[in-house]
């Protein structure tokens, strides 16, 4: 949109304004994507609660603190319905772990969740804050937290409210990447995936409520001040 195209002109040296940003845009055409996104059928098995350590409460300090994961689904034309777990750190707001799979089993959250501690390297402590699936809920799942000395945290049924940071980043990615192509195969969609996660939203694509850098550049920059 306007203010991020605003931060980046400034940022190479342009002189303008949000406003005359806004104008030139409507005159090229130039909008964000608004996309309604795809809602899977909800189960009507019983779901058992679970404690909600993180209640909400989305501010952090550093990096590491919280981690938010979720699943979301990923249409391809000859493979069918493909099935991508993100782990979200919720301080600098990079994807730290994802697996991409062809089957939505514990192995995909396991996978992510591997992936995201041999990258980040956490200390115990951490809150990982998921909804109540049941590859989150599995005893695989919540053994390796424990392995990993992390705290386990549980949305309420029926509130996406309680996850809704990584359900943020679904959506973003649907609009900016998915929604505007059409995967033939599993293969193209995970390395566009790649692309767009490692590619872009990681390393190129600015936050606002980070101060209008990079995931990666945040964190480096907590590093730094660690």
């Amino acid at each position: 949109g306007a203010p991020k195209i605003h931060r980046v002109l400034l940022k190479e040296g342009y002189s303008c304004s949000i406003k005359r940003v806004q104008r030139l845009m409507k005159q090229a055409g130039i909008q964000s994507n608004i996309v309604k996104k795809y809602r899977p059928a909800s189960t009507q098995a019983l779901v058992e609660e679970r404690e909600n350590v993180l209640k909400q409460d989305f501010t952090t300090t550093t990096i590491n603190e919280k981690w938010v994961a979720d699943i979301t689904y990923i249409h391809t034309l000859r493979d069918g319905w493909c099935y991508l777990a993100s782990v979200l750190d919720l301080h600098s707001k990079k994807i730290v772990g994802y697996k991409f799979s062809r089957t939505m089993t514990t192995e995909i959250v396991l996978d992510a969740l591997k992936c995201a501690v041999e990258f980040q390297n956490p200390s115990p402590g951490l809150i990982m804050h998921t909804d109540l699936g049941t590859q989150y809920t599995s005893e695989a799942f919540q053994e390796q937290l424990k392995k990993y000395g992390m705290i386990a945290s549980f949305s309420r049924k029926g509130c996406p409210y309680d996850n809704a940071c990584i359900e943020s980043f679904h959506a973003t990615l649907k609009k900016e990447e998915v929604y505007q192509k059409r995967y033939e195969y599993f293969e193209n969609a995970r390395i566009s995936l790649f692309q767009y996660i490692e590619g872009w939203y990681n390393r190129k694509r600015i936050h606002g409520s980070i101060g209008f850098v990079t995931p990666e550049a945040y964190e480096i920059m907590c590093r730094a001040a660690a």
